[in-house]
């Protein structure tokens, strides 16, 4: 699995589960939209920047998730943060609404 498509599943995945578990769907509905917006942002980076450090670390290669630890690698983290933001939105403007 490369990274690209780990990032889109887990933007995909974060975006469900705000919508359906039971606990975490309705406090997060009553939330303005800003603050909901903030506070997915803030946790696609923390996986887009988890799969980023466990890569350098060198705990991606058995599963093929592989980004070089350099400037290029960074640049590509960026990408792939915005395509993990696309998925997420996606995601979430299909998903029913009660």
């Amino acid at each position: 699995m490369s990274a690209e498509t780990l990032i889109l599943i887990a933007g995909a995945i974060l975006s469900l589960c705000f919508s359906y578990i039971p606990g975490l769907a309705p406090a997060y509905d009553k939330l303005e939209p800003t603050k909901k917006r903030l506070i997915m942002l803030a946790l696609l980076i923390t996986v887009t920047g988890s799969v980023y450090g466990l890569s350098c670390l060198g705990w991606g290669s058995s599963w093929g998730v592989v980004i070089t630890c350099n400037l290029a690698g960074f640049q590509g983290l960026i990408a792939q943060l915005i395509l993990a933001i696309i998925a997420n939105q996606g995601v979430y403007a299909i998903s029913p609404r009660k």
